[in-house]
């Protein structure tokens, strides 16, 4: 009977995720934000059901009376993230608001399904960033101009990478985290915020091609560090980024090309230089060589998405726990198994959603400061998408970058939060400004009487001429 009820809720499961899809690009067709809203609810409604179908599946394996008193606490926080965010700020982007919900449900039950104990951590985490990211649209809005902070952001990103690159701890071949106070911390999630600040800050304030000099050197020195750290992911990120900022804010082409020669070159220089980055080239090139050692990993996650199929087992019927670190750089793959590979796929479209959304917000900033920070959100946004999506498929070598909001792991969970807020103020901004116009508009217009008179204070007409007699 469970089993039968698992069949019957992978079928369900698809197709409210593909309605659920189809509603995200939808919504970004429609001009009229007031038209688009019903969308949204309907949005939420369905990430509601399924998240009751899936852990309801959870309780029905396992059992246990925590599985549901752990659902029934996961349905208090969405309601009231939603409940207190659509509030608090009027003029929030609810179709990001609707897709943060969506990628943590769907991180969550995998996690519950992977294991409990980290589902429940992550959680712990998730409420407290949410908590703590809600003020960041007020403080964007009203208290910060955080132009004038540039210098600080850049000075605090070369700091906080080169603490790691002494004291942090060798992972996968790489130096990304330290440990305070037994919490592990990854300060390049942190840093590619400040780090987009800092630039966006600098190229906004530029005024001659000495300061885009200096721009790029301190972008270069953030960059240094963390190849350095041998955190080779997550330097591919910030250089992708700063590159399209550094083009829209000169629209120079030539910067374009070197930045991609440049590009070319490190990778060559980073396959000779790191022994883990071979290791990883290999793995991508021929992981049946050497299933067994090198390409385990690899494999493993194509298997599990060969035996999913497009519609997937079922939750709790395949075997993802048998890919290695699964939870955080292949949890696409345990999804693709268990959910789908449709699943799989209408997750990376709404990722692809959000940009595109993050994107349009960018285009009608009018400050360029903020435009450039939308602009390299969202492009780090993307770029970490496609290099998590990308390395579960064997589409480029595995770099060990997390999944936003879907992947296990507190520092990108929280940066996730951050990045998300960001956009979330700088929409707020634009509505408010918008607003604004409107009103001022208003108040131009000339005030015509019930009578048909106009009020002029020009002398020549005096103070109140009718109409008709003009």
């Amino acid at each position: 009977m469970v089993n039968l009820y698992i069949t019957a809720t992978k079928y369900i499961q698809l197709f409210l995720i593909v309605l659920y899809t189809y509603c995200n690009f939808r919504y970004l067709t429609i001009p009229d934000e007031d038209d688009a809203n019903p969308l949204c609810y309907w949005q939420f409604r369905i990430i509601l059901l399924v998240h009751f179908l899936m852990n309801l599946t959870v309780y029905l394996k396992t059992g246990e009376i925590s599985a549901v008193i752990f659902y029934l606490v996961q349905l208090l926080f969405f309601a009231l993230y939603v409940f207190i965010s659509t509030h608090i700020y009027r003029n929030i982007n609810r179709l990001l608001l609707n897709n943060t919900v969506f990628f943590m449900a769907y991180g969550l039950i995998m996690l519950e399904r992977l294991d409990m104990g980290k589902s429940i951590k992550q959680f712990v985490i998730m409420v407290g960033a949410a908590a703590l990211t809600l003020v960041i649209p007020y403080i964007i809005d009203k208290v910060w101009d955080l132009v004038r902070w540039r210098y600080v952001f850049a000075a605090l990103g070369i700091l906080m990478q080169g603490i790691v690159l002494i004291i942090g701890a060798t992972s996968y071949g790489a130096k990304m985290s330290i440990s305070i106070a037994g919490f592990t911390f990854q300060a390049s999630e942190i840093v590619k915020i400040t780090f987009i600040l800092a630039v966006s800050g600098m190229l906004s304030c530029a005024e001659s091609f000495k300061d885009i000099v200096y721009t790029s050197i301190v972008a270069g020195l953030h960059m240094l560090v963390l190849v350095l750290c041998k955190d080779l992911g997550s330097a591919l990120i910030f250089f992708v980024a700063y590159l399209v900022i550094l083009y829209i804010a000169t629209n120079n082409w030539l910067y374009l090309a070197i930045g991609n020669i440049g590009m070319g070159l490190a990778a060559v220089f980073s396959y000779f230089a790191f022994s883990h980055v071979r290791t990883r080239v290999f793995a991508w090139i021929d992981p049946w060589a050497d299933i067994d050692n090198k390409g385990y990993q690899i494999t493993q996650s194509l298997f599990a998405i060969g035996t999913g199929g497009f519609a997937g087992l079922g939750l709790y019927q395949g075997l993802p726990n048998k890919i290695p670190i699964v939870e955080k750089d292949f949890i696409i793959s345990a999804i693709s198994e268990e959910m789908g590979a449709i699943t799989a796929i209408c997750i990376t479209l709404v990722c692809l959603g959000c940009f595109m959304q993050m994107m349009v917000i960018a285009t009608y900033m009018r400050d360029s400061f903020y435009k450039y920070v939308a602009v390299g959100l969202a492009i780090e946004y993307i770029v970490q998408v496609f290099l998590t999506i990308g390395g579960a498929i064997k589409f480029i070598p595995s770099t060990g970058v997390t999944l936003p909001f879907v992947s296990y792991g507190g520092s990108s969970l929280v940066s996730a939060f951050i990045v998300f807020a960001i956009i979330q103020a700088l929409y707020i901004i634009q509505g408010n400004e918008d607003e604004f116009d409107e009103y001022e508009m208003v108040e131009d217009e000339p005030d015509f009487g019930e009578e048909g008179s106009f009020y002029n204070e020009n002398p020549v007409y005096g103070n109140n001429v009718n109409v008709e007699d003009l």
